[in-house]
């Protein structure tokens, strides 16, 4: 499932970003390789779905920052991040709710850990540290509920299973 989760969003819009540059567009590809990430911040920040990114930055970032700092703007980002995944997660799964609102803030925190953390300690230990933050806490985002009643049945309808 995260394979797919993966091809549809680094594969199939970073084709579909192409076909549109081949047409004269300027567009860029809504991921920038992720798997190259080597901090929480820049994973969210800078290659994870940029399209979410710009439009949270402009219509959630900017204003919380302004009226309530850097911490809170960050945080109300992920909680809104959370809360569109339970739209497109636990609502269609009826079940597993406050499992992904609970992922993002989760990194939210992790965010905050990295600027709390010297930055000398960076490097291999950083990346293994990052990929892990991203990575262990992932059923929360895809709770079982969610894998059982929308997942299998579509992997089913669409021959991908055994």
């Amino acid at each position: 499932m995260v394979g797919f989760v993966i091809l549809l969003h680094s594969g199939l819009f970073t084709m579909l970003a192409a076909f549109w540059r081949g047409q004269g567009r300027d567009v860029i590809p809504l991921m920038n390789a992720p798997l190259l990430a080597t901090s929480v911040s820049e994973f969210w920040g800078k290659r994870w779905n940029l399209g979410f990114r710009d439009l949270a930055h402009t219509l959630i970032f900017k204003p919380m920052l302004r009226r309530f700092g850097k911490v809170a703007a960050i945080t109300l980002v992920f909680f809104a991040s959370g809360l569109a995944h339970e739209l497109v997660i636990t609502v269609p799964a009826q079940g597993g709710y406050g499992g992904p609102t609970l992922y993002f803030l989760l990194q939210a925190i992790g965010m905050g850990m990295e600027r709390a953390w010297p930055s000398n300690i960076r490097g291999f230990f950083w990346r293994i540290r990052t990929m892990l933050f991203l990575i262990l806490p992932l059923p929360l985002l895809f709770p079982p509920v969610f894998v059982d009643r929308v997942m299998h049945p579509f992997f089913s309808f669409v021959h991908a299973l055994p």
